[in-house]
């Protein structure tokens, strides 16, 4: 009769879901993360309406929990590269940088001269990327000295909600295979970067693997959130790799399509690569939520923002118009979106390209190129730059090539996606229906902690909910096959340079 809470902490909504032992769920609530865009390339979050809206989840997943005494443990995935900084007392000093933020390019050209990427990647096994937690530490440091020299303690987003549910601070792998100062291999901070950096390693929470057990719900938390003192708190994750968790993709051999705002293609591993040529494409890797394993990332970092974005563009606040009606108009257009093309660099570029001033862009636009058929482009984009952002993985020996796809996240819901997705790649996808895996793959870890499962293979093997699978529709493989190694591997390379003179020139404009 035991239940556990997994919360999902996303740039997008946050999440809480309450489920039986076989993951089937027993109430959940999602409420849109509060985030504030003060000026062209920044995003930021406040710590306590962070907390206030976790509260409020938690909360809203209670209402049909009859008996939440119930609960025997709490874990939270979230987003991987965000954090805060906090005083000797626990209080917030900072706000939260977005992810995606990326004010911090200074710091990491800085980074680049003072350490050097193939040095930071032979260390963290990720490439330097202004995304990357240490970035946002350095910027606090630069630009707020007050708030700075109160600070005792830096932690991930995920981090903080499980500091404020039970008092304790600590950090899973998988998020600190994220900040850039994690040494990979050895699965410790790293003190050379932490020297270099001129960063002292107590500011660092003490490492632990996933699911392991931290503390119990507090007085106070529990006053908040209805949840019982007698729930166990336990680390959490990286929100892609808490996902892989509750699919089962832990073992070599397995591809996770993660697919959300952002979108990961997961490989485990047996052991990190360090061909520095995996770092200069813009690779990242990191360990495994559970299991002792290393993982690799593919993926894009605007793959839902990409259609986000679209909808906003062609609608207003108070007439917004319906991904469903965009999707079905869609629908309609043959493959290929009669020769329009998008690339979703809306954000950054994506690997194999380690490029952080590229830009999106459409193309072949005509006078037929309706909202349908820009849609459908936008999708085949999200499709197309999937399928470019893995296939280079592929040649190293340690990425083994899966002969199928299991798909997760809010971005499996739509089916013309994955149906063009199965198409691009010639792969079938397996598509989990599970409520929330990124919220489950937390609770699972939850249930680790606290001694309701004996091993990562009971947790999986104990999960009720199966499978739909989308495969390549004969007729279209051909035809993106084609567009594929024709058109779309040569766009990036072709508009690279003005995509960078633009950045370069708007970047000094914005300083100016």
């Amino acid at each position: 009769m035991t239940l556990l809470l997994g919360l999902d902490v996303g740039t997008t909504s946050i999440k809480a879901v309450v489920y039986e032992r076989d993951g089937t769920a027993a109430g959940s609530a999602s409420l849109p993360t509060p985030t504030y865009y003060p000026r062209p390339g920044w995003a930021y979050f406040r710590p306590d309406e962070i907390w206030e809206t976790v509260v409020t989840a938690i909360r809203g997943a209670l209402v049909t929990v009859s008996e939440p005494d119930r609960i025997a443990s709490v874990a939270v995935a979230a987003v991987g590269e965000a954090g805060l900084l906090l005083d000797a007392a626990g209080a917030p000093t900072t706000e939260i940088i977005a992810w995606f933020d990326t004010r911090t390019r200074p710091q990491a050209e800085w980074l680049d001269q003072r350490i050097g990427k193939d040095e930071l990647f032979a260390r963290s096994g990720i490439s330097l990327q202004p995304i990357f937690s240490l970035c946002k530490i350095l910027w606090h440091r630069e630009n707020e000295p007050e708030a700075w020299r109160r600070s005792a303690r830096w932690l991930m987003l995920a981090d903080y909600v499980a500091f404020r549910l039970c008092g304790v601070g600590a950090t899973d792998l998988s998020l600190a295979s994220r900040t850039l100062m994690l040494n990979l291999a050895g699965k410790r901070w790293d003190e050379r970067t932490l020297g270099q950096a001129e960063i002292d390693s107590s500011l660092l929470a003490p490492l632990v693997p996933g699911g392991t057990a931290i503390g119990q719900i507090t007085s106070d938390a529990a006053a908040e959130t209805g949840l019982p003192t007698t729930a166990v708190v336990a680390t959490g994750g990286h929100d892609h790799v808490c996902g892989a968790l509750a699919a089962g993709v832990t073992r070599p051999g397995q591809m996770l399509n993660s697919l959300g705002t952002a979108e990961a293609v997961f490989f485990p591993m047996e052991a990190p690569l360090t061909d520095p040529a995996i770092g200069r494409q813009g690779y990242t890797q990191g360990a495994h939520v559970v299991g002792g394993g290393y993982y690799a990332f593919a993926g894009q970092y605007t793959s839902g923002a990409s259609l986000a974005w679209l909808r906003d563009l062609l609608g207003t606040v108070d007439d917004p118009v319906a991904y469903e009606e965009l999707v079905s108009g869609a629908a309609r257009i043959p493959a290929g979106s009669l020769g329009v093309m998008f690339l979703p660099h809306l954000r950054l570029a994506n690997p194999p390209y380690d490029d952080p001033r590229s830009r999106g862009a459409l193309l072949g636009l005509t006078t037929h190129a309706s909202r349908d058929v820009v849609t459908r482009a936008v999708i085949e984009g999200i499709a197309l730059e999937s399928r470019n952002t893995y296939e280079p993985l592929l040649s190293y020996p340690q990425v083994q090539a899966p002969d199928s796809v299991i798909a997760i996240g809010g971005g499996t819901k739509n089916a013309l996606l994955m149906a063009i997705k199965a198409s691009v790649t010639n792969l079938s996808h397996a598509i989990v229906d599970a409520e929330e895996a990124t919220a489950l793959g937390a609770a699972l870890l939850g249930g680790l902690g606290a001694g309701v499962y004996a091993n990562v293979d009971e947790a999986v093997t104990a999960m009720n909910y199966r499978h739909h699978r989308v495969d390549p529709t004969p007729a279209d493989v051909p035809v993106y096959e084609e567009i594929y190694q024709q058109i779309y591997r040569r766009i990036y390379p072709t508009i690279a340079p003005l995509s960078q003179s633009i950045s370069n020139r708007e970047s000094g404009a914005n300083s100016g």
